[in-house]
């Protein structure tokens, strides 16, 4: 999928990011499931073979909820279950906001927009036995950080003691995320 990044910092500064549907207050009474698959490198399956649009997975991902640890498509009339090996979301681009010194914006897969702010969430997880940042998109659903990604991070982090132990703090406006140990 080829990002604008032109576009995508056009919205950032114009604070005019895309509209998600309010899937969690939808409560359809149909339920099923249905052969939709996300692997593992955030690629989107139907019945065993890939999605050729990416305008279909960016509608798709519009209308996910995650409940538990199970997801679902979910729209008005409907609540269909699909399998995920990781997360749906991956950052793979960060942004530095021109406006605003030192505020990093990280670009999914799918487009969204992720203020690195003080009401982000992130966690570090394991993935392939190595700790990773993920960062909530929205609702519970996280984006993996893309190798490319934590390296660009790595190179703003600073070294920081805590409690005794050096980690990579990475500061955003007034945020800090420890991003690894040294």
């Amino acid at each position: 999928m080829a990002l604008d990044l032109q576009a995508i910092i056009k919205e950032i500064e114009s604070g005019d990011q895309r509209r998600m549907p309010p899937v969690d207050t939808w409560f359809p009474d149909r339920e099923g499931a249905i052969d939709i698959h996300i692997d593992s490198q955030m690629r989107w399956f139907h019945e065993g073979a890939p999605f050729q649009r990416d305008s279909l997975v960016k509608l798709f991902s519009s209308i996910l909820r995650k409940e538990g640890d199970t997801y679902f498509l979910v729209t008005p009339a409907e609540k269909l279950k699909i399998s995920v090996d990781d997360v749906p979301f991956e950052v793979v681009s960060l942004l530095e906001r021109e406006n605003a010194f030192g505020e990093f914006v990280a670009v999914t897969n799918t487009e969204d927009l992720v203020p690195f702010d003080t009401s982000a969430t992130m966690q570090l997880r394991a993935y392939q036995g190595v700790l990773v940042p993920y960062f909530e998109v929205r609702k519970g659903l996280f984006a993996r950080v893309s190798r490319h990604v934590f390296y660009q991070m790595a190179e703003h982090a600073e070294l920081r003691s805590c409690d005794g132990e050096d980690q990579y703090v990475l500061v955003s406006g007034d945020a800090e995320f420890v991003i690894g140990n040294a």
